[in-house]
């Protein structure tokens, strides 16, 4: 089905390995215009849309702003430049030739200034090209001699209009610009930054629950047995010998508080050891079944990753990966706890991955990978005091049974040994309901601290991170800027390889597509840009289209891959373009005497859309970004009317808008 715009819909989807390595929004406000923005503010978004490679973003908003009053030379300067940019005469409706034609009218009411002066060069340069027997050298030198804020954008947006001996003249200057442009401000160091993710905050476990909560209702039950059973006894030593009782009772009250003042700190130190030593060498937990393909897995393959690249000195990767198991699998289960249910990829929590990665090696290499020994371990000191008092216990408990078995009756001493085993088997209980709830406590109050410490460390991490993220990525005009120059530099080998110059090209048209693999990103309200770029070029001359293209790395511009072919006008059957419900756009060449060639021109992106972001204008952006438009129309054109169309867009036929009043 059509839509009007001969565009072909298909929804059958096909080819679903897009070949999408990463893809980020970059959450900016770069394109953000407030429904009640100024006409001014408009003004300066479309300029920034126009700077970005967004001329149909451009056009909107610089129209949008002289609609509600906001005018002027400089205004003007960036709406024709808008108007024309990535298209030729032959892209403009009748509307947009009478609008530019008005315009031109404009130029004498503008305040005197240089960019009036840059817009009247501009139309001059229109009207010279209509003119074939026009003079352009004194243009050309007022156009030479503007500032270069002023001449370069004409050169750059007027790319697809001025033709022939014109952009001859000034093509030498437009190749050393870009050659001198394409790897500034330290390109090959800083592309990769803007295709990474915005990394996801960060985040810590929390400490596990205190359950302390139910020990005391277990404590007073034990204790108050232990109580009765101790009471008897000691009742029952003082009726047989008052003074060994009361020597007992103090020494046992002495190695009591003994025990179970440095009995809690050996227990609790004892424990935390082994807790700590089990998430250190505990046995591999990455044995574990995970969704291959799935959060978890890519967590735990991340973290293999990292670990093998921050092995410490002294260290083979592989050595460190088998040392390093079980720390390694209870971090990488903590951050797959932690943001499995964030809907994100492994690749926005790569940062605290690495810094884990590194603070694991850190720790390695100061000694302090294990320090937990040190920390949880029991001195002598204290392991001595708790077996003396025991035994004390022990002694005082031994002699008062012995003293009252000597004076008191059979029935007696056995209700004695009762009280005793009563009191063993309580005490024991209440004694541990006790260690549990005061090792729960300090066990609970130390986490949290060490959780606080952890997301304190982490937090830094994430701004240190952030920080630098956002310092090293480049920016959109950057990111168009250099993919100019590439693009302009291709043309150029092309024209040298074919030993054509401007003045053999009837028109021509640059189609940027993606090449997979690739990873992508954008701004917000922006278009895609891609790590790796598919440029196809399409030269029309008088003998027929001359077709080359190439794939190339954005990082460092190198092209691989370089095709070159050739058709007659009479052999381009037909062009349509395929709108694949999840999978893209395509352009496809039917040829007459060959395969048709079919075209990726983009990919799907409606999945990641910001709220206030519209599918179809996001999509149209794309597209235009890409050069598409004006190469659907330019191969369509030669696919209808084949020679004909060739000679009603000759650069030399006068553009009508610019036909003397």
């Amino acid at each position: 089905m059509t839509d009007g715009t001969n565009f072909t819909h298909n929804s059958a989807a096909y080819d679903s390995t897009v070949g999408i390595q990463a893809e980020t929004v970059h959450n900016s406000n770069v394109y953000f215009v407030h429904p009640e923005a100024s006409p001014q503010e408009k003004y300066k978004v479309g300029v920034r849309f126009l700077e970005d490679g967004v001329p149909s973003r451009a056009r909107d908003m610089i129209s949008d702003a002289i609609a509600h009053g906001y005018d002027g030379a400089e205004v003007r300067f960036f709406w024709v430049l808008a108007m024309l940019s990535k298209r030729a005469y032959h892209d403009l409706s009748a509307e947009e030739l009478q609008r530019l034609h008005q315009a031109s009218g404009f130029v004498r009411t503008y305040a005197d200034g240089e960019w009036k002066t840059a817009l009247h060069i501009t139309f001059e340069l229109l009207t010279i090209l209509s003119d074939t027997d026009g003079e352009t050298g004194p243009v050309l030198k007022r156009l030479q001699a503007l500032p270069p804020r002023q001449r370069d954008p004409i050169l750059h947006h007027l790319d697809l209009v001025l033709t022939g001996g014109m952009k001859d003249s000034l093509w030498v200057e437009t190749c050393e610009r870009a050659e001198a442009t394409r790897f500034s401000n330290d390109r090959v160091q800083r592309v990769w930054a803007y295709f990474e993710p915005e990394p996801i905050g960060p985040r810590a476990l929390p400490p596990k629950a205190n359950t302390a909560a139910d020990a005391p209702a277990g404590i007073a039950a034990w204790g108050g047995l232990f109580i009765v059973a101790t009471g008897f006894l000691w009742i029952s030593a003082l009726v047989a010998d008052p003074a060994t009782a009361v020597v007992g009772l103090l020494v046992a009250l002495g190695a009591g508080f003994t025990a179970a003042h440095f009995g809690q700190e050996w227990w609790y130190q004892e424990h935390r050891l082994k807790a700590k030593d089990q998430e250190y060498h505990a046995a591999q937990m990455s044995n574990q079944a995970f969704a291959a393909g799935g959060f978890t897995d890519h967590v735990h393959h991340s973290f293999d990753y990292r670990f093998r690249t921050h092995a410490p000195v002294g260290f083979a990767p592989d050595q460190w990966i088998i040392h390093t198991a079980g720390i390694r699998s209870v971090l990488a289960t903590e951050i797959s706890l932690l943001y499995r249910e964030s809907r994100i990829g492994v690749d926005r929590v790569n940062w605290l991955i690495r810094y884990l990665a590194q603070d694991v090696r850190d720790r390695f290499n100061n000694g302090t990978l294990v320090d937990h020994r040190q920390q949880h371990r029991t001195s002598a000191k204290i392991k001595a005091l708790c077996v003396i008092a025991f035994i004390a216990l022990g002694i005082t408990a031994l002699s008062l049974t012995v003293t009252m078995a000597a004076v008191a009756s059979p029935s007696h001493v056995l209700l004695a040994f009762l009280a005793i085993a009563g009191a063993v088997w309580s005490g024991r209980a209440a004694s541990l309901s006790w260690l549990h709830m005061r090792s729960e406590e300090r066990r609970f109050a130390d986490e949290t601290q060490e959780h606080h410490e952890r997301l304190s460390a982490r937090q830094a991490a994430y701004l240190q991170w952030k920080t630098f993220l956002d310092a090293t990525r480049p920016t959109e005009l950057e990111m168009e800027t250099w993919l100019t120059c590439d693009k302009t530099l291709f043309v150029d080998e092309a024209l040298r390889q074919h030993q054509l110059s401007w003045r053999n090209i009837i028109a021509h048209t640059i189609l940027i597509t993606p090449a997979r693999p690739y990873k992508r990103g954008r701004e917000r309200g922006g278009p895609w840009r891609y790590s790796r770029y598919g440029l196809r070029l399409f030269l029309v001359t008088q003998d027929g289209v001359r077709e080359i293209n190439t794939e190339y790395d954005f990082t460092d511009a190198k092209r691989t891959n370089v095709q070159r072919s050739n058709f007659r006008f009479d052999a381009l059957s037909s062009v349509q373009v395929t709108e694949r419900t999840n999978i893209g756009y395509d352009l496809e060449l039917i040829l007459s005497n060959g395969p048709a060639r079919n075209i990726r021109v983009k990919d799907a992106d409606t999945h990641q859309l910001a709220p206030d972001e519209s599918a179809r204008e996001i999509s149209e952006i794309n597209l235009n970004s890409a050069g598409f438009t004006h190469a659907f129309r330019l191969l369509e054109g030669i696919a209808a009317d084949g020679k004909g169309w060739i000679e009603r867009n000759n650069p030399n036929n006068p553009p009508p808008f610019l036909a003397a009043d």
